[in-house]
């Protein structure tokens, strides 16, 4: 039983030999598996337990991991914010017992730049209404100082002033760049106090939407316009309490004073700031003689691009041509354009030779090339005919 003949007439044995060739086989197949992982220690199976421990201590690893992002806006922030302070303008309270004024009280909070430093004071430039109305002046510097501050003085036509103080405890001076180099579509960045000192040091990036715009402004409340600001427009959000603050470029220079902004339900990201370039000139003025003096034409302006195309026919019969200019909507009596001849309705496309296409590069080429008492060549149309006039310039206070 359990043997079978084969043809040599020899019994074999059947079920044991096919065991024992088996058995051999594995036997061959593990050491083979051994002699692989021995020779190649990468390949063998790690402990389930050192592997667990290991990707543990990993996740820790990366959970405590600290990276430090620096681009070029948190660069800018960094040289520019330690001269962007809050300015608090404090008013005397009325004593009800005494009918007297009482204590100072603060009724306004908003922003300025440190933008001087000699002769052992620190020269701050703000806007005219931050401060408009104050008994006192307080400044908050980028530490928490609280400084008093004196008035130097404030241009309502600009909306700027000047602010002085001890520089005993002033952290830095804004670098000054140059805004008529500006691009629409640059990076900018406003530094201010939205909303209070609760907010102070705020950042917000935007870019140039615009340069030399020129908006209406009622300075006294009636309802009409009094003047037409020179302004850059930006997205950068500008709140109140951002009034006064610093808006710089990449290179973290001062190249605007943030000023107001558009604010109605249907209007977003429409804000704007006085160029550096333009005020300058101002703050120079108001350092020197406590108010801004300008030289004078004595005339009341309009952009050609607001008149309506009938109009410039019909009225200004002006040759078809003629597409920029400042149209005279009146003159001051008694004025240097009056003397000179001007006239309602006249033209102006050249001054000193130069053409001049609207408001602010008239207003540019007066108040940073003349000064009172120069002669100022004009060039106006007049019912299509070109004419010259010659005004002497009066000190704008005069008029």
């Amino acid at each position: 039983m359990g043997y079978y003949n084969n043809p040599s007439g020899q019994p074999k044995p059947r079920r044991a030999g096919t065991f024992l060739a088996g058995l051999a086989g594995v036997a061959i197949g593990a050491l083979l598996v051994w002699l692989l992982f021995s020779s190649v220690p990468g390949l063998a199976p790690k402990n389930d337990t050192a592997t667990s421990t290991q990707l543990a201590e990993t996740d820790r690893q990366s959970a405590t991991a600290s990276v430090e992002i620096t681009t070029d806006v948190t660069e800018a922030v960094e040289k520019a914010a330690d001269a962007v302070v809050g300015v608090t303008n404090l008013q005397a309270a009325n004593d009800f017992w005494s009918q007297g004024q009482g204590q100072e009280q603060a009724v306004g909070t908003g922003s300025g730049v440190i933008y001087k430093n000699e002769g052992g004071k620190a020269y701050v430039v703000t806007n005219h209404h931050v401060i408009e109305g104050a008994s006192g002046i307080e400044l908050t510097l980028s530490d928490g100082t609280k400084v008093e501050a004196t008035l130097v003085g404030s241009d309502i036509w600009t909306d700027l002033a000047v602010l002085e103080m001890d520089d005993a405890n002033v952290p830095d001076v804004a670098e000054l760049g140059d805004s008529d180099v500006l691009k629409r579509g640059e990076t900018v960045i406003a530094i201010g106090n939205p909303l209070g000192l609760d907010f102070s040091g705020s950042v917000t990036t935007g870019v140039v939407s615009g340069t030399d715009r020129a908006v209406p402004v009622d300075l006294d409340g009636n309802g009409s316009e009094d003047w037409q600001a020179e302004v850059l427009q930006t997205d950068a959000a500008i709140n109140p309490g951002n009034s006064g603050g610093a808006l710089v470029n990449l290179a973290g220079q001062l190249i605007g004073i943030n000023s107001m902004k558009i604010a109605t339900d249907a209007v977003e990201g429409i804000g704007f700031a006085i160029p550096i370039n333009s005020a300058l000139p101002v703050i120079e003025s108001i350092e020197q003689n406590g108010e801004m003096i300008r030289p004078a034409m004595g005339i009341t302006l309009m952009d050609l691009v607001q008149v309506p195309q009938a109009q410039r026919e019909e009225t200004l019969n002006l040759p078809a041509d003629v597409k920029e200019g400042i149209v005279v909507n009146s003159v001051v009596d008694g004025s240097a354009a009056a003397k000179a001849g001007m006239q309602q309705f006249d033209v102006i496309v050249e001054m000193d030779g130069e053409p001049v296409g609207d408001i602010i590069e008239l207003r540019k080429h007066l108040y940073n090339e003349k000064k009172i008492g120069d002669t100022l060549a004009v060039k106006a149309y007049r019912n299509g005919e070109l004419m010259d006039f010659e005004l002497e310039l009066v000190d704008n206070s005069a008029l």
